[in-house]
């Protein structure tokens, strides 16, 4: 007897896929590297108690994993005015990229911790992120797209 997976499970499929093929667009993995190697100096420099190159990686990660999706999420919740449980799954992934993580790192690793303003200073530095990496294409498409949209408000 032959299975017969079900079609919303293959839709499913086929979009991760493509999520996963966009998060590894050369462009993208390069801002994530600039990014990166900001976070790593910032923590050399500053030597906060709760900055360490740890979660750098931790937070970049769980970031550039979710952030595109989550912005992509709730502006077509906002567009179309519809309601949906991906709200909640976008919700908790900036929850946990911004905050989550973060506590259960520093609780494992002994670190004291500054929550409330680093749960601001990442919300800001996550939805940055987000508009930086929101375009589904390559940096090539995405100048094009910006060069239409200067010569459209020009007319």
């Amino acid at each position: 007897m032959r299975y017969r997976v079900p079609h919303y499970c293959i839709v499913f499929n086929m979009k991760l896929n493509l999520y996963l093929t966009d998060l590894l667009r050369p462009w993208k993995l390069f801002t994530l590297a600039i990014g990166m190697s900001w976070l790593i100096w910032g923590s050399y420099y500053y030597q906060a108690s709760d900055w360490d190159i740890g979660i750098c990686f931790v937070m970049a990660f769980f970031t550039y994993l979710t952030a595109p999706w989550c912005l992509r999420t709730l502006l077509n919740a906002y567009h179309y005015r519809k309601l949906s449980w991906n709200i909640l799954g976008a919700l908790f992934a900036w929850y946990w990229s911004v905050d989550g993580c973060y506590w259960i790192y520093h609780t494992l690793v002994g670190n004291e911790m500054i929550r409330y303003e680093n749960f601001f200073a990442s919300t800001g530095l996550y939805f940055m992120c987000a508009l930086v990496w929101l375009h589904d294409g390559t940096l090539v498409e995405l100048w094009d797209v910006i060069s239409e949209s200067k010569i459209t408000q020009q007319k």
